[in-house]
Parts: structure tokens; sequence; C-alpha cells
């Protein structure tokens, strides 16, 4: 019987060292990561519900797994389930590695524009812009300095949207011996802020004067990646100037892959009595599962159209 005893120990301690062995860690690791994989692609398919099922399965497995934690709030933000979100982006900022706390603390800042608060946005936003700007990342902290702008913009804060948008523009030409390509796309950026804060403001005249302006810096051929953007610009005045015939027109040139975009059109459908037209958009709308910030200020209100919630 005392030999057995040992025996049975012996087995116990082997089978536990294996366990714990950098072999069985690696196998586990890879394990994990293999749901995280198959969460995503369910979540790009579309099946939020089997998503997040595969995301509490990895985070059973590896509690403190950033990748999971940020997946799952990702789902919930897209199943609108906003409170349940935010815990785990909460838990996503904790576990983030160093290279990737930005991209979780402006997770849950895209996570607030949802809800359009963008207030709460705004103290993600700053913890990411502030060590950039230390750094200095300037071309990074512009662009997380727009994304915060824009959040306002789209919660209707028009004056704080301008002061983001401001400071995004002066924080980008900081970049130490900047290309005149690099100072024309800032430029262009912040012609097009300033046009769309201007007919938010419903002063069409001051909008369709910045409008101008960007598209004589696009001209200039530095930037032609950025032509795609210039029916966005001018489908979005007309849009916010009440101008719907023209902002259907204009967003029909737009990237249709942008649910802004989509929904922008949507809205001026709806406005000329073109109900189906409407409707189909938003069904459309409902097809996006990228979690960024166009994606947040379309679902909701498509949400709504489609499913009453």
């Amino acid at each position: 019987m005392k030999m057995k005893a040992c025996l049975s120990i012996v087995l116990l301690l082997a089978v536990s060292a294996a366990a714990k062995s950098p072999q069985a860690s690696s196998s586990q690791s890879d394990n994990v990561m293999d749901l995280v994989k198959q969460a995503r692609k369910a979540n790009s398919d579309g099946k939020q519900d089997e998503a997040i099922a595969l995301y509490r399965q990895a985070e059973q497995i590896s509690p403190s797994l950033f990748e999971a934690h940020l997946g799952a709030g990702v789902v919930l933000d897209l199943k609108a389930q906003y409170d349940e979100a935010r815990r785990e982006f909460a838990k996503a900022v904790e576990a983030a590695p160093p290279e990737a706390k930005a991209q979780a603390l402006k997770s849950m800042a895209i996570s607030y524009a949802f809800t359009r608060q963008p207030n709460e946005s705004a103290k993600y936003e700053q913890q990411a812009f502030e060590p950039q700007m230390a750094k200095p990342d300037y071309y990074a902290a512009g662009e997380t300095a727009d994304e915060l702008a824009r959040i306002y913009l789209e919660s209707n804060d028009p004056a704080n949207a301008l002061k983001w948008y401001r400071t995004g523009y002066e924080t980008g030409l900081k970049e130490p011996n900047i290309s005149q390509a690099r100072k024309d796309l800032w430029e262009f950026r912040w012609e097009n802020a300033q046009a769309r804060v201007a007919a938010r403001q419903g002063k069409a005249g001051d909008a369709q004067k910045h409008v101008a302006a960007a598209k004589a810096i696009l001209d200039r051929g530095t930037n032609p990646d950025q032509m795609r953007f210039y029916p966005y610009l001018t489908g979005y005045v007309a849009w916010a100037t009440g101008d719907y015939k023209t902002a259907i027109s204009e967003l029909q040139k737009a990237d249709q892959r942008d649910p802004f975009n989509l929904l922008m059109e949507a809205e001026s459908y709806e406005k000329t009595n073109e109900s189906n037209q409407a409707m189909d958009l938003y069904h459309r709308i409902m097809t996006f599962n990228t979690h960024n910030p166009p994606n947040a200020f379309a679902r909701p209100p498509a949400q709504q159209k489609v499913v009453g919630k």
C-alpha cells in the first residue's frame, strides 16, 4: 500500500510538472490563440453570439489574455451591450502590453462613441495622446486628436470638435523634417474638418469656402490617395446643411465600405421620402462588424431602424 501511495504521488507530481513545462505552456498558448482567431472570424462573418462564446472560452483558459478581453469588448459593443463591453475593455487596458496600450485605450473611447458620450471618450483618447506626445510621435498624436475631434463632432459638440481638430493639425505639423506632402495632408485634413464643423453649425457659406480650400490642396497632387475623401466631404456638407438631393448624389461617389457614408445617404433618402432606399442602406450598415468611429456613429441608428433597439 505504501508503495502504491508513493507511486501515485510520483505520478501526480509528474503530471503537474508536465502541465507546467514549456511544451505544455506553449500548447495551451497555441490553443487559446486559436480560439481568439476563430472568434475574430466569427465576428467578421457577423456571428456575434458565436464569437462571444469563443472569447469566453479563451478567457477561461487565460483570464488575463489581452486579445480575448479586447475582442470580447468589440463584439459586445456590436451587440449594443455597452456596459459589459466596457468591463471587457477595462480588463484589456489593464492587461495590454506597452505596445498595445493605445489600442486598448482607443477601443474604450470608441465604445463611448457608440453611445455619443464624448467626454467619456476623451478620458481614454487623452491617455493615448499624452504618451504619443511625450515619445514624441507627432503623427500618431495628431491622428489621436483628430479621432477625438470626430467623436465630439458626431456627438453634436462642434466647439470641442474644432478645438481638438486644431490640436491635431498643429501637432501633426510638429513632425521633424516634415515633407511637403505630409504638410499638405495636415492642411487638407484641417480644411476638411473646418468645413464639416461649419456645416454642423449651419454656416453653409463658411463650409463651402473650406471645401474649396480643401479641393485646392488636393489639386496639388501630393496626396492622391486623399481624393477618395472629397465626395465624403461634399456629401457631408450637403447632408449637414439640409441639401439632401446633393448629399445623395455626392455620397454615392464616396467609399461604400464606410458605414457612416451609408448612414448619411440613408438619412438623406428618408428626408426625400425614399424610405425603401433608406432601409436598404440601414440593412447594409448592419453587415459591418468593425470597431471604429464610422461604425460607432452608424451602427446604433441603423440598429434602431432595423431591429428597434
